[in-house]
């Protein structure tokens, strides 16, 4: 199971990009393969779906746009192309919203997605979706880098809990760290200072 590749963006198509890591080139379908610029690295992080016609890998510019990839996949009716589909039409921000806010209607205007799918949608995922939503408009709101917003992330994931991380955000946001490894050693040494 892959959780991220770093590589060079070697070829860019409309559903797919062709990332090359120590020369094997990968094919990872994509939302949004006009994000990335063909001939720079990137990183791009993976789902790995195992189906009886193949193995496919499904590419996101952020851990948070993997993640709601998941919670969709998780809705009975949604396959991966039909998630895929739903993500390349809209932010994933505004999503998460009209999801939280149970607009049926708003969702039934993506492709594939009648009213009883968009029901199933909101059923599944409404109120699941809240510290994505905020974790989002979060990192909009002080202008947090990519960098900081993976290391938020790794905080949470080493078992803080939102509310410790919350709290030394602002701190590490007003700090130059360049890379996710130095701003998580500055938000342990915060953390652990009582």
């Amino acid at each position: 199971m892959y959780e991220y590749l770093k590589g060079i963006i070697t070829e860019i198509m409309p559903d797919y990009i062709v990332l090359d890591v120590g020369g094997v080139g990968y094919k990872i379908f994509s939302p949004t393969p006009f994000a990335y610029q063909e001939g720079q690295p990137a990183t791009v992080y993976l789902e790995q779906v195992v189906r009886d016609t193949g193995i496919t890998l499904y590419g996101f510019q952020s851990a948070d746009d993997k993640g709601l990839f998941l919670k969709l996949l998780s809705v009975s009716g949604i396959g991966p192309k039909s998630a895929l589909a739903i993500m390349a039409a809209e932010d994933s921000n505004s999503l998460a919203e009209a999801i939280e806010q149970g607009e049926v209607k708003y969702l039934t205007r993506f492709p594939g997605v009648g009213k009883k799918t968009a029901s199933q949608i909101v059923l599944d995922l409404k109120g699941k979706l809240g510290d994505f939503v905020q974790r989002v408009d979060q990192i909009n709101d002080m202008k947090i880098s990519p960098e900081l917003n993976d290391a938020l992330l790794a905080l949470l994931a080493l078992g803080y809990t939102k509310k410790e991380v919350d709290r030394i955000t602002p701190k590490l946001a007003a700090a130059s760290q360049t890379t996710a490894d130095q701003y998580i050693k500055q938000g342990l040494a915060l953390l652990l200072k009582k």
